[in-house]
């Protein structure tokens, strides 16, 4: 960080020089890395477990300054497809087409077959084109 402070004026600069002593003063009394690291593994050996066993490879800064993002838990849809033959097999429509239904749908039977009565429309297409590789010719 550079700050120009030929172009800062009066008050900036006493307002730079207040957040800078408050700065030192929070540098300064804190304790050692070493002092606190050698109390954390002293810690850490009175419950009987090592600082690896705790935190792995990784060293202790690195495993607490990495945040996983949050990941928005799926909600549960309504089945819109059912096997005939049995009642539990159902599909909702999202994801990968289960076993039951493509092998069904390989012997000449459309997925359209499988709706359940009064839902929405398919969302399954036999001839869709989504994940298929297509050729183009150039030319």
């Amino acid at each position: 960080m550079n700050i120009d402070i030929e172009k800062l004026n009066l008050s900036e600069l006493n307002s730079l020089l207040i957040a800078a002593e408050q700065r030192r003063q929070l540098i300064s009394s804190r304790r050692s890395i070493a002092l606190v690291r050698r109390k954390v593994i002293a810690l850490a050996a009175q419950y009987g477990y090592t600082i690896e066993e705790l935190y792995g490879d990784q060293p202790v800064a690195e495993t607490a300054g990495k945040k996983r993002a949050s990941r928005r838990k799926a909600s549960k849809v309504a089945a819109k497809y059912r096997d005939p033959e049995n009642k539990r097999n159902t599909w909702s429509g999202r994801g990968r087409m289960p076993l039951w239904l493509t092998q069904k749908t390989k012997y000449g039977r459309s997925v359209t077959d499988f709706l359940i009565p009064g839902l929405a429309r398919p969302t399954a297409r036999k001839n869709s084109s989504i994940g298929k590789r297509t050729l183009v010719k150039q030319g």
